[in-house]
This record gives structure tokens, C-alpha cells and sequence, in this order.
């Protein structure tokens, strides 16, 4: 089915873009139970399933609301972000809050007449239940997302400083146009998806909260009734690369052109990072690194996107094109 989202003025007006830990997690939970449909994450996926194996993770509620093949889950699992940073515990705290009455509708909604028994449990002890389901979501997220986030975090806001510079540059349109190829603006009316099956969605206050996702791709994913604004989540650009940023060294030819430290830090940022992280990771001084992505930033090797009070730091093409080049099997230029 398509999607087809109607966007007044006031709506265009209303929209923003936000980071979702709590969407994150409950995506992260989906594809360990399918790994083979985003293989982008491949190697996320096998280590994360060879932890679990030592140290298994309890999600009895969980699992049986948001892995069960249907195609959708309960809306009020993963409330719109109240702002663009919303921590876990304000998420959370949302999904805690939320009315039995939308409780009881979401479930209809989703597992019409066979509701599993975790699904049965909220609607008859709500309260008890949400308790339990927020201590299983934050468990999970400890586990699955916290460990990954500082790199996570940093790709999604350099997808939003790229997007937040197609607003500036050509409007709104072109924006909502060139999030996912199976997105379109036309006349007020952004579909998602084929057009045979539309279904229509007047948003209603607040406008349209656009998240991307790590997790949650390949495809664009719309909740209408969530406990407060309608979102649409896509696929952050760079996905490629997060899992493949190392400090490790196996290179010699670009240590030799431009350093073995400035080699490690071209390594590092083949995924976005902030020269406070990438001085964790790689056990140095946060003043060294700034001083040696300085250099390479003068020479075209990386680029920097300011979001905030950060600056997030990330291969150039030409970086790209030296670190290829520079590769295991390649003597040193």
C-alpha cells in the first residue's frame, strides 16, 4: 500500500527532523530476526548475534510486539521525538504515558482479533504493562544501540546538516523530493510508495517529524498514530561506511604518504565523528586530533558539517580516492 501524505502550509510549516534512539532499538531487535534484508549491516549483525549467543537478552514482551512479520507494530512503541535530541528516558517517559484508550486501538490495528498474550496483557493491565515494556526497550537499547551510538549519532546528524543544505539551497520540495527513491512531491502531496493502494493521511497538528534511520531501511516507514505527531523515517545517506571506520592500520602505503597518525584518522572517518570521539577511540589527546584534521581538512582529504556545537568531521571525495587508493595490496606512491 501507498502512502500518501497532504501537506497544508501549516504542516510544511510544523516539520522538522529528529533522532530517534527509541526507533533505532526496536528496528535493531527487527533485523537480528532478519539479517539478510539489510546487509549494509552485516557486520553489525554477526557480532551482535555472537554476544547474544554468550550473553542472551530477555524480551519476552518485546519480541512478540514488534517481531512477529506483520506489517506494522504498535505505534505507541516509539513515539514522534519531542525535539530533535530526545534522550531515551524522554522517549520512554512518552511511551509510558500513553492513553489506554490508544493503547487498546493500536493493538486492534496491528494484530486485529489474534493479539498475542504480551499484546492481551497491555490491554488489560496497561499501566504494569508499558512499565515493563520501557524496562525491556531500555534494556535492549543498552545492549544493541548504546555501545554503537556516539558513531550512529554522528552519521545522522551529517545526514540532517546535507538535508538542512537542500532546504536552504532549492526549498521544501526539492527537500521531501530527494529523501528515498520512493518518495515524491507533487501539489501538496508527498507519496511514499507505488500508487495503486493509496491511502490518505491528513497529518493534523504539528507537522511531519522526518527521522533518519540506521536500522530502520531500506524502505520509508510512515507512523500516522503515534502518541503525538505523525513521522516518516528513512534511510540516513552514508550507511555504507559505518561499519567499516577502523583506527586500525593495514596501509602502509598511506602511512607513508601522509603519516601513520593522519593515516589512522583518515581510517577513522570513513563515518562521521567528532574530534571528541575519534580522540576516545583512538586513545589520544582531543588537541592532537584537532591538529591533524586540520591539516587534512586544509588539503581536501576530509570535510567538516557543523550541527550545533559540534563539528563533525568526514572523508572528502579526494579522501575517498587516496584512502582506495592507498589500499592493503598497494605499494606506497
Amino acid at each position: 500500500m501507498a502512502w500518501t501524505l497532504e501537506l497544508e502550509l501549516d504542516d510544511l510549516a510544523g516539520s522538522r527532523f529528529a533522532v530517534s534512539p527509541l526507533h533505532e532499538t526496536i528496528s535493531a531487535l527487527q533485523l537480528l530476526a532478519a539479517p539478510s534484508r539489510q546487509s549494509v549491516h552485516a557486520p553489525w549483525s554477526r557480532r551482535t548475534a555472537a554476544e547474544l549467543t554468550d550473553r542472551p537478552l530477555s524480551l519476552p514482551l518485546l519480541e512478540q510486539l514488534v517481531v512477529h512479520g506483520r506489517p506494522s507494530w504498535p505505534e505507541f512503541l516509539a513515539p514522534a521525538p519531542a525535539s530533535r535530541h530526545s534522550s531515551l528516558d524522554a522517549q520512554l517517559a512518552a511511551v509510558q504515558a500513553t492513553d489506554p484508550a490508544d493503547v487498546r486501538a493500536s493493538i486492534r490495528r496491528v494484530f486485529s482479533n489474534q493479539p498475542p498474550p504480551a499484546a492481551r496483557r497491555l490491554t488489560h493491565d496497561t499501566d504494569t504493562a508499558l512499565a515493563d515494556v520501557a524496562a525491556e526497550l531500555r534494556g535492549a537499547h543498552d545492549r544493541l544501540i548504546a555501545p554503537h551510538w556516539p558513531r550512529m549519532l554522528a552519521l545522522l546528524e551529517v545526514d540532517i546538516a546535507h538535508r538542512a543544505a537542500q532546504l536552504a539551497a532549492r526549498g521544501p520540495a526539492a527537500l521531501l523530493d530527494q529523501l528515498h527513491p520512493a518518495i515524491s512531491w507533487n501539489a501538496g502531496k508527498l507519496t511514499i510508495g507505488q500508487p495503486r493502494e493509496v491511502r490518505r493521511i491528513h497529518l493534523g497538528a504539528g507537522g511531519l517529524v522526518l527521522c533518519p534511520s540506521v536500522f530502520g531501511g531500506p524502505d520509508v516507514a510512515v507512523k500516522h498514530r503515534t502518541s503525538s505527531q505523525t513521522t516518516l523515517r528513512y534511510p540516513a545517506r552514508g550507511l555504507g561506511t559505518l561499519w567499516t571506520a577502523t583506527t586500525e592500520a593495514p596501509s602502509s602505503a598511506l602511512d607513508q604518504l601522509v603519516g601513520r597518525p593522519r593515516a589512522r584518522l583518515l581510517r577513522a572517518v570513513t563515518s562521521p565523528a567528532t574530534t571528541t570521539l575519534l580522540a576516545r577511540e583512538q586513545a589520544v589527546t582531543a588537541s592532537a586530533v584537532s591538529q591533524h584534521l586540520t591539516v587534512l581538512y586544509a588539503n581536501g582529504l576530509v570535510d567538516r558539517h557543523r550541527t550545533g556545537r559540534h563539528v563533525h568531521y568526514v572523508l572528502s571525495q579526494n579522501g575517498r580516492a587516496l584512502v582506495r587508493s592507498a589500499g592493503p595490496d598497494t605499494e606506497a606512491p
